[in-house]
């Protein structure tokens, strides 16, 4: 399948051809055309969904149960977020086992990374 910014698209202000370019906005590299004359922008359909998803979960509370796994506490991830981790990489839910790092943060604070090559603890 081919993808709509393959396509030549024009800007509807100057009719020229407009340029890749990329767009960072909280935190995601989205992936944009861009016309070089007045800068009238277009993110790229698929990426401003991925976003607008991200930002979804991102506003929801997850009540969880901690519970004793041996020696070990262990709480439960929602299907959701790691669906969308998972949709985000796709070669992660392999490496799941390895991947995922916690840290200490503050008292009453604890942090999961599923991407710790990217995090500097």
């Amino acid at each position: 399948m081919q993808d709509i910014f393959d396509a030549k698209i024009l800007c509807k202000h100057c009719n020229i051809e407009m340029q890749p370019s990329e767009v960072l906005k909280g935190g995601f590299r989205l992936r944009a055309i861009k016309c070089p004359q007045c800068s009238e922008k277009i993110i790229h359909p698929t990426d401003l969904y991925k976003f607008e998803s991200f930002n979804n979960l991102k506003q929801k509370t997850y009540n969880v149960k901690l519970r004793v796994v041996g020696n070990s506490h262990a709480i439960s991830i929602p299907k959701e977020i790691i669906d969308f981790i998972n949709d985000m990489n796709k070669s992660m839910s392999s490496h799941m086992n390895d991947m995922v790092k916690l840290c200490l943060e503050d008292f009453g604070r604890v942090s999961l990374s599923f991407n710790p090559e990217e995090k500097k603890w």
